[in-house]
């Protein structure tokens, strides 16, 4: 069987779990034609690029809409496709708005769409189930509790285990540490704003206040920042500023300031305690706020299905707080700091074994063979 399949992403995290899967792809059906939309991971794998991630990505309604534009070239060129060549498959990665009628004009094409990583539609909005169930044949979820929500729902979902168990060659603490000059006995806390221009913006003075006040009053000794290659850092002088490599900064850390999103897991499967504070431009948070249902925005607590680590939302983040959180866990002793790594430990144990994107092409299999 050679067949024809198209691999959709809207961001990098996306572009990487995606490169991942066609690579599996290829293993199964080596004469396959797979074209994708993506980045530089993508195009690595020998996909044919239909597309590119660098002119998409955004978060947050207000932020999306100057991306919009690009989003309908996108949408139309997509449509020619369907019409002119057809898809024996679609596999949609993330990135739910668009993605969602992009799956809807496939299944109007009659193309088979296996969506992996699932709309996180149990935070907010979970009546949007009934539009994935309508524009899915197979849906593979990367969180444990997501699998029976999506059933009750009326789709065929499958916990897949989460990409990030698949990452290998992050640094040792050691290896970090000798890499960024740093004393193993030093006391490092790491700051993670984000790779949004918004995200920084938002989340730089106070973490970078909050920072530089428990290096001054001697509750850490290092400052570390995962930068990017790109962003701005005022007043970060006196802090380790490392660009485009947030896995070794992560590596050489005591404690962590991280945004929501997959940097808390990844933590987490460091045994990394850290304190999650995250804002929003604010018409986004007035438009989300009420439609919101999910307890916890950082996906530690989720899957712990109990608060592990403090979280801190919109005017929430103040530096106060973070000082405040943040200091006994960089306390070795410190009882925050051991409840936290014991609640970690509990998240590592739920999330399972490597292998997403070898289970991800076996579902892909599945749905081609039917």
């Amino acid at each position: 069987m050679t067949p024809r399949i198209l691999v959709l992403t809207g961001e990098p995290s996306g572009d990487l779990h995606g490169a991942r899967v066609v690579s599996a792809l290829w293993s199964r059906y080596p004469g396959a034609t797979i074209d994708a939309v993506g980045g530089r991971h993508l195009s690595a794998t020998g996909a044919t690029m239909v597309g590119s991630i660098d002119v998409l990505s955004a978060m947050g309604l207000v932020e999306v809409l100057h991306t919009l534009p690009a989003h309908l070239r996108l949408r139309r060129a997509l449509r020619r496709r369907f019409n002119a060549d057809g898809y024996d498959l679609v596999i949609p990665i993330d990135y739910p708005g668009f993605h969602f009628l992009v799956a809807e004009d496939a299944r109007r094409h009659r193309i088979p769409v296996l969506w992996y990583i699932a709309p996180q539609v149990w935070a907010w909005r979970p009546h949007r189930a009934r539009r994935l169930a309508r524009c899915v044949d197979r849906l593979a979820v990367i969180l444990p509790f997501e699998a029976e929500f999506f059933a009750r729902a009326g789709i065929a979902a499958q916990y897949v285990g989460h990409p990030l168990l698949d990452r290998n060659g992050a640094p040792s603490r050691d290896e970090a540490r000798v890499r960024l000059t740093i004393d193993p006995t030093s006391r490092v806390l790491a700051l993670f704003p984000g790779s949004r221009a918004g995200e920084i913006a938002r989340l730089w003075p106070a973490y970078r206040d909050a920072a530089l006040t428990l290096l001054a009053t001697g509750a850490c000794d290092r400052i570390v920042v995962a930068a990017t290659s790109w962003g701005q850092y005022p007043g970060s002088e006196t802090m380790d500023v490392v660009r485009d490599d947030p896995a070794l900064v992560l590596a050489s850390a005591d404690a962590v300031f991280a945004k929501s999103g997959t940097t808390t897991l990844e933590a987490a499967l460091a045994d990394v305690p850290m304190v999650v504070a995250y804002q929003v431009h604010p018409i986004t948070y007035r438009l989300l706020r009420s439609r919101v249902t999910a307890r916890w925005i950082s996906l530690v607590n989720l899957v712990a299905e109990r608060e592990v680590v403090p979280e801190l939302v919109q005017d929430a983040v103040t530096v106060a707080r973070l000082i405040e959180l943040g200091r006994p866990l960089l306390d070795p002793a410190s009882p925050e700091r051991q409840a936290q790594c014991a609640g970690m430990a509990t998240v590592r144990a739920r999330l399972g074994a490597p292998g997403a994107s070898e289970r991800v092409a076996d579902l892909a299999a599945e749905v081609l063979a039917a």
